[in-house]
């Protein structure tokens, strides 16, 4: 009887052992799984962050084109010269103290590890590919007065300036909301920058050309002199890749691009994105026709960033018609502004 007894129980502990060891190697397996995952994801993420970073980048050489086709010939190498040098300035003044100043980072930042996106917060992308995505923001930031003091600033005073401009002002008041500050905590909103990056630029500049004053020869005799672009086309092709810069700037500002929610509302940011630019374009053009009886071009083209300023704020929320009445309305105010600009003698 005990024998007969004995067999069952041996065999149940057999069962019992092999199920562990079966539930063991699948926790095993399981967590391999994760973490591959997981590599892929950060693989993923990094990737698709740089290259919306190149995007970006390339809103440089559009500022740049746009600068010089709305400037007299004299000024285009001082313009050019200009914009490669802020983004040479934004590359070594945030790496040293911005980034440090406005996520707390180390100064200095010799090595880029991952614990600023780290997946726990749902980030997957590596430190490095953040800390470059930020900084050609900087350099945007810092890029967006180089067109209103052009012909008004001497070289050297504007190196100082970009220097303050991307080492300082900007990295401090971006910290107040996407640092984590005192804007973050009472809930502002900010997807990609149109207050942080954009209005903080155009405040930089509305205060440099009020220091400095008008251009020479601009109004005279109690009234303003024109001073037409010497090449429209330079501008056009300027907006163009600032345009398509764009695409970067407010798409890649999701941050996270690995799953179906965060990828569709990507998608959703490049529609928005568009719709604006486009309503403020035809805004602006219909806008200067009214007005001058003939559509103007310089006006038409400042709608479509006049359009895209509008939408960065908020391009994962405002959709649709919603997005086209932004980009109509910022396409109307950028007419009436410079013609506002023009009676103040700015």
């Amino acid at each position: 009887m005990k024998k007969l007894l004995t067999l069952p129980i041996l065999l149940l502990l057999l069962g019992l052992g092999l199920a562990q060891e079966a539930v063991a190697t699948t926790v095993a397996v399981e967590d391999t799984v994760f973490a591959a995952l997981a590599d892929y994801q950060t693989a993923f993420d990094t990737f698709a962050l740089l290259m919306f970073a190149v995007l970006v980048a390339f809103m440089q050489p559009g500022f740049a084109l746009l600068e010089a086709g709305l400037h007299g010939a004299k000024n285009v190498v001082n313009i050019f010269m200009k914009n490669i040098a802020d983004f040479s300035v934004a590359g070594l003044a945030y790496w040293a103290v911005g980034f440090a100043i406005m996520y707390g980072a180390p100064m200095f930042l010799g090595g880029y590890g991952s614990e600023v996106a780290a997946p726990a917060d749902g980030l997957f992308y590596t430190g490095s590919a953040d800390f470059f995505f930020q900084m050609v923001f900087a350099a945007t930031a810092a890029t967006i007065v180089s067109g209103a003091i052009g012909g008004r600033m001497k070289f050297t005073a504007y190196l100082i300036f970009s220097v303050v401009m991307t080492g300082f002002i900007y990295p401090y008041l971006g910290s107040w909301k996407w640092g984590g500050g005192w804007l973050d905590g009472i809930g502002f909103s900010d997807f990609a920058g149109s207050s942080i990056v954009h209005a903080v630029g155009g405040f930089a500049a509305l205060g440099a050309v009020l220091a400095i004053g008008p251009r020479l020869g601009r109004y005279t005799g109690g009234k303003a002199n024109a001073m037409p672009g010497h090449n429209m086309t330079l501008a056009g092709l300027g907006v163009f890749l600032l345009w398509i810069g764009w695409f970067g700037f407010n798409p890649g500002s999701q941050l996270v691009f690995n799953d179906l929610d965060n990828i569709t509302v990507v998608g959703n940011v490049f529609v928005n994105t568009n719709l604006a630019a486009s309503a403020g374009a035809v805004a602006a053009m219909f806008t200067s026709w009214l007005l001058f009886k003939k559509p103007d071009f310089s006006m038409t083209i400042n709608g479509v960033l006049a359009g895209l300023v509008g939408i960065t704020a908020g391009p994962d929320v405002i959709v649709g018609g919603w997005a086209v009445l932004v980009g109509a309305i910022a396409g109307v105010l950028v007419v009436f502004s410079v013609l506002m600009f023009d009676r103040l003698r700015i």
